[in-house]
């Protein structure tokens, strides 16, 4: 016997739109990058869909999943952590490489290191 025949409706209907607003979002952030140009552009779609589709995918997982044992189950809230923390560090250090890789290789489209630490204002 399947034990999600157990569930409310209100709550696997909610579980339904949740999840799919999150694989949504993933694959909006998938397309963005196949479709952005730049290397710069394209890091933030999948970033940024990654993020909003991880929280909704989870937060569906967890009423699930609380639903039916009828306790808060934690391991999505593990989950969130890991993946919140880790996405944005990755972000941070692709385009860092890439920012110094286009900046020895002399390209027009990024500024110039002195440019760039001479513009920030010193307090």
């Amino acid at each position: 016997m399947n034990a999600a025949g157990n569930l409310p409706t209100w709550a696997a209907l909610l579980t339904a739109l949740l999840v799919l607003v999150g694989a949504a979002a993933t694959l909006i952030g998938s397309l963005g990058l196949l479709r952005l140009g730049t290397f710069y552009a394209r890091v933030h779609a999948p970033t940024l869909g990654t993020t909003l589709g991880m929280a909704s995918i989870l937060a569906g997982s967890a009423l699930f999943f609380s639903m039916l044992e009828a306790r808060p189950v934690v391991h999505e809230i593990l989950i969130a952590v890991f993946v919140g923390l880790t996405t944005p560090v990755t972000l941070m250090l692709l385009v860092r490489a890439a920012l110094y890789r286009d900046r020895i290789e002399g390209s027009k489209e990024v500024p110039a290191a002195d440019a760039a630490e001479h513009s920030i204002p010193q307090d």
